[in-house]
């Protein structure tokens, strides 16, 4: 894969549409802490520009809120909801912290690494998909699991995992949310309490 440098854009500006959420964003903080929103800001930068944040999107946030750029740049560096190189148009991030690795995560990634041809930290020849490896996500009461874009596929195995990539491949949308038969996140045997709504006020 070629170095970041050689994908720096010589110039960035939000467009009309992006500029009236980073506006809205910035209203909600007083005058004088319109440095605070600086991540919601750096999301939308990354958003329009596929993905990923180049420099000049960092430094025209930078510049947006009045704050230095080294600032903006700290924070995208701190965080790795932020991508400072092109990711592929589905960025595949598998949570392999402690409850996921227990409950399989070894072979979702696997999984992974068979159905899209790449090892974690590839980039499909297509430009489609990016495998990555995620410390904790938050959802580890459906472990495991992993975030492609903004949607959570949780209790996965090797075969749910599969089918949701290669629907991706196909274009479809496969449905977010737990890959088995759990409802959202009860126990994993179903419901254990409030069964009886008898004299429920």
């Amino acid at each position: 894969m070629s170095s970041t440098t050689d994908h720096q854009p010589a110039s960035f500006a939000f467009t009309p549409e992006y500029m009236d959420k980073a506006k809205a964003h910035v209203a909600k903080y007083p005058d004088g802490r319109q440095a605070s929103a600086v991540m919601p800001l750096l999301d939308l930068a990354q958003r329009q520009n596929g993905g990923w944040l180049p420099r000049k999107a960092i430094e025209y946030v930078a510049d947006m809120l009045d704050m230095p750029s080294i600032r903006a740049l700290e924070v995208a560096t701190f965080y790795t909801m932020y991508n400072l190189e092109p990711v592929g148009e589905n960025l595949v991030e598998v949570c392999t912290t402690t409850p996921c690795w227990l409950r399989g995560s070894d072979d979702i990634v696997k999984a992974c690494e068979k159905t899209l041809g790449i090892s974690l930290g590839g980039t499909t020849p297509d430009g489609k998909f990016t495998l990555v490896e995620a410390e904790c996500l938050g959802a580890c009461v459906n472990a495991p699991m992993m975030q492609i874009g903004d949607d959570y596929y949780e209790d996965l195995d090797a075969d749910s995992t599969e089918r949701v990539l290669n629907a991706l491949k196909r274009g479809e949308t496969p449905k977010p949310g737990p890959q088995g038969s759990r409802r959202l996140t009860e126990p994993a045997g179903g419901p254990t309490t409030l069964l009886d709504q008898k004299g429920a006020s």
